[in-house]
């Protein structure tokens, strides 16, 4: 029910930007993550579920307004030919060193940005500088939710480069969408990460093992099933929308054997492990002495000047 609920208050704004893990999805995988928690954190963390929940979505409306940001969400492994993740620095000093920076930015730097955010969430931690701890766990937890999508590892993203295009939000919105009630969201208590940065990019190498399935799935079924059922119209934002039906929807996670379950639900511990780590790292912190705090507040004015890829 409380999906349910989370669902019905998030489906206003679901398609007023592209979609990354789908708003509703970002949202609910974060939300989700508070309760693997330990109580020491859950003092903090649940307090402030609602911020948490709704400001996951705060990374992707950041994409055009400030430079810089669209690239933290993705990496496009194939660029780098299929020794990519044997050539690639695990770390950032190391990558600028033997890439062009302007080259990384260009085909993505998700997995150096994401434990960049990690590093400054340890260290709010360690200043127990309250709002910096929220804003930054809600954006680490999205930008680790955005690294478990196959799509966000490769230069094929929204499948413009084999005629599949819509795929990207197919995958990671309408199936969450129409699916995720029915989804098994626990995922045990939260652990610690030895080795963040090297947990990060087997998160990476781990979606971009899917990417060929999340492809050659819709494919098949796409020759199977004609065009008016494969999509459907809905009414959205006053609007009347093409969308994939219910029933390809249903049809492709059945063939991708839950996949998109599997990866909401890695999101999920991910995430509850990195603030956990971050935690630790900080010293365990007592985060229930924090205090109010005004919680900070983003605009997001749309910058006509970037150039930022659509899925």
């Amino acid at each position: 029910m409380k999906i349910f609920i989370l669902q019905a208050i998030l489906f206003g704004f679901n398609f007023l930007l592209p979609p990354f893990w789908g708003f509703y999805a970002h949202s609910l995988i974060n939300r989700q993550a508070v309760f693997s928690l330990p109580p020491e954190m859950m003092v903090l963390y649940k307090t402030e579920l609602e911020f948490i929940t709704e400001k996951a979505v705060n990374p992707d409306r950041r994409r055009y307004a400030v430079e810089g940001e669209a690239e933290k969400h993705y990496i496009d492994l194939d660029h780098y030919g299929d020794s990519a993740l044997f050539i690639l620095p695990k770390y950032w000093p190391e990558a600028i060193q033997k890439f062009p920076e302007d080259s990384l930015r260009a085909h993505g730097i998700g997995p150096w940005a994401a434990y960049l955010t990690f590093v400054s969430l340890t260290k709010a931690m360690e200043q127990k500088n309250k709002a910096a701890i929220l804003r930054l766990s809600a954006d680490l937890g999205h930008y680790l939710g955005d690294l478990n999508v196959p799509l966000h590892t490769t230069k094929n993203y929204n499948g413009q480069l084999t005629g599949q295009e819509g795929i990207h939000g197919f995958w990671e919105s309408r199936v969450p969408e129409l699916l995720a009630k029915d989804y098994t969201f626990w995922v045990g208590k939260a652990e610690y990460v030895e080795k963040p940065q090297l947990a990060i990019w087997d998160a990476v190498a781990n979606a971009h093992l899917k990417v060929d399935s999340v492809l050659q799935t819709e494919r098949e079924l796409s020759s199977q099933f004609p065009q008016d059922q494969k999509y459907s119209y809905e009414e959205r934002n006053g609007l009347t929308v093409r969308v994939y039906s219910r029933e390809f929807t249903e049809a492709y996670a059945m063939a991708l054997d839950g996949m998109v379950e599997r990866q909401m639900r890695k999101s999920i511990k991910m995430i509850a492990d990195f603030w956990y780590t971050a935690w630790i790292n900080a010293g365990q912190p007592d985060l229930s002495t924090l205090g109010q705090s005004v919680l900070e507040v983003e605009k997001f004015d749309k910058d006509p000047k970037l150039k930022v890829r659509d899925h």
